[in-house]
C-alpha cells in the first residue's frame, strides 16, 4: 500500500477530444510550483497523482492549494491488491485509531469487469467494518465518517477527506492577457477571476510622479505578488504616464478629462500587449460604478482599440467584488490609502455619456502619439514572483 495525493480536475471534464492538452499544462503548473520538492507525476484523464515522501505531503498541499484545473485535493491510498478481502482488511486497518460512530461507504468502480459492483463492494467493506466496530453503524445521510473506494483498472484507491481545490481551467491554457493593474479594489479581483479561465497575465500599471508616491506603486508590485500565488511569475510594465496626464489637464475639458485619459490608457495598454504577444486587455471596470465607466463610456473608450477588452467583474456590486478581494488576500493591500493616476486630477462633474467627436476633436489638442510612444518605449518592466522580492528587468 502506497501513501499519495490524488487530484480530481474540475471543468477539464469536459473537454473530451481536447482533456490532454489541459492536463499537460495543469501538470507543468503543479510541477513549477513544487520546484526543489522530490515528486513524481502522473496522470490519465481520470486522475493526477503525486508521489513523494512522507514529509512532503503538507508542503505540496500548501503549494498546490491556489492552482487553477483542480476540482479536489485527496490524500489517499494506493492498493495493487484488488481482492476484496485484502480491501475490507486494508480499509479496517486505515481506521482501527479511530472511535467512529457512524459510518458510510461510496464506491465507484471504473473497472466494469471487476467481479463486484459499486454497491456490493459498499455493502460488503460497510459489513466488515461494523464486524470490527461492533460500536459504529452505517448512516448514509449524516455520517460521521466517509470511506472512499475507487477501483480502477490497475489499483483500488482509499480515501476519507477531501479537500475542495478552486477549479476553472489552468492558468495559460487559453493564452495570455494583460491585466491594468491599479491600486484599487477592482483590479485584482478581475486579474483573479481571468486567471480562473485560463489566462497567464502579465500586467500594467500606470504611475504619475510627482503626483503619485513609490508608496502605490510598491502598493500595486504587491497585489502583482499576490496575484502570482495564482499565475506563477508575472511581469508588471510600469508606464510613465506624466506628461500625458499633465498635457490632458492643461487642454482638455475637465468634464471629458477622465474620458480623454482613458483612451489614451486603452492605446498605450494594446501596445504594450501586442508587443507581448497577449490576445487581450483585461481590467477591474464594473458598470456603472464611477462615470468612465458606464455603457456610453465604456463604448466610447473602447474605440481607439482593436483587441478584446476582458472585465471580469463587469456585472459584480461592490460587495460581491469586496468579498472575493478578501478571499484572495488582496483586500488590505487594495484599500491602503496611497492614491493612483486614476484617482488625482478628477473633475467634479466628469461626462457620464461622452461623445466620440467631442473626444477626437479635443484629442487634436494633444500631440499624443509621441507621448503614448514615447510612454511605451521607454517604461520599466519589473518581475514579480510570490517566491521573492522584486527583480527588475534589464
Amino acid at each position: 500500500m502506497e501513501k499519495l495525493i490524488i487530484i480530481k480536475y474540475a471543468e477539464l471534464n469536459t473537454k473530451k477530444s481536447n482533456i490532454n492538452y489541459f492536463i499537460k499544462i495543469l501538470k507543468d503548473n503543479i510541477k513549477k510550483s513544487l520546484d526543489g520538492i522530490d515528486a513524481n507525476i502522473h496522470f490519465d484523464k481520470g486522475r493526477m497523482f503525486i508521489e513523494s515522501s512522507e514529509n512532503n505531503y503538507n508542503i505540496i498541499l500548501n503549494k498546490i492549494k491556489n492552482i487553477f484545473g483542480i476540482h479536489e485535493i485527496i490524500i489517499g491510498y494506493k492498493l495493487l491488491d484488488r481482492d476484496l478481502e485484502v480491501i475490507k482488511s486494508t480499509v479496517v486497518d486505515l481506521i482501527k485509531d479511530e472511535n467512529i460512530s457512524t459510518f458510510k461507504v461510496i464506491t465507484k468502480r471504473s473497472d466494469k469487469n471487476y467481479p463486484f459492483d459499486s454497491m456490493e463492494i459498499s455493502r460488503k467493506v460497510g459489513g466488515a467494518v461494523l464486524k470490527a466496530y461492533s460500536n459504529s453503524k452505517v448512516d448514509v445521510h449524516n455520517p460521521e465518517k466517509e470511506i472512499y473506494l475507487e477501483v480502477r483498472l490497475d489499483a483500488v484507491y482509499i480515501y476519507f477527506n477531501r479537500e475542495k481545490g478552486i477549479g476553472g481551467y489552468p492558468v495559460g491554457s487559453l493564452g495570455k492577457g494583460i491585466l491594468m493593474l491599479s491600486g484599487g479594489i477592482d483590479s485584482p479581483v478581475a486579474g483573479y477571476l481571468a486567471m480562473k479561465r485560463g489566462i497567464k497575465l502579465e500586467a500594467l500599471y500606470f504611475e504619475s510622479p510627482p503626483h503619485t508616491s513609490d508608496q502605490a506603486k510598491n502598493k500595486v508590485l504587491e497585489l502583482a505578488k499576490k496575484l502570482s500565488s495564482y499565475n506563477g511569475e508575472m511581469k508588471v510594465h510600469i508606464i510613465n504616464f506624466t506628461k500625458i496626464q499633465e498635457e490632458i489637464y492643461k487642454n482638455i475639458p475637465h468634464e471629458y478629462l477622465i474620458t480623454i485619459m482613458r483612451r489614451m490608457m486603452y492605446r498605450i495598454s494594446m501596445k504594450v500587449a501586442k508587443r507581448n504577444k497577449c490576445l487581450a486587455i483585461i481590467n477591474g471596470e464594473s458598470v456603472g460604478q464611477v462615470a468612465s465607466q458606464t455603457l456610453t463610456s465604456m463604448q466610447v473608450i473602447n474605440e481607439v482599440i482593436n483587441m478584446p477588452v476582458i472585465r471580469p467583474v463587469a456585472c459584480l456590486d461592490k460587495l460581491e467584488i469586496i468579498d472575493i478581494a478578501k478571499k484572495i488576500d488582496t483586500y488590505e493591500t487594495s484599500i491602503l490609502p496611497f492614491e493612483d493616476c486614476c484617482t488625482i486630477f478628477v473633475p467634479e462633474h466628469p461626462v457620464i455619456n461622452p461623445l466620440s467627436d467631442k473626444c477626437e476633436e479635443y484629442e487634436k489638442l494633444i500631440d499624443y502619439e509621441e507621448l503614448i510612444n514615447d510612454a511605451v518605449i521607454n517604461h520599466n518592466v519589473v518581475k514579480i514572483s510570490n517566491k521573492n522580492k522584486y527583480e527588475d528587468l534589464l
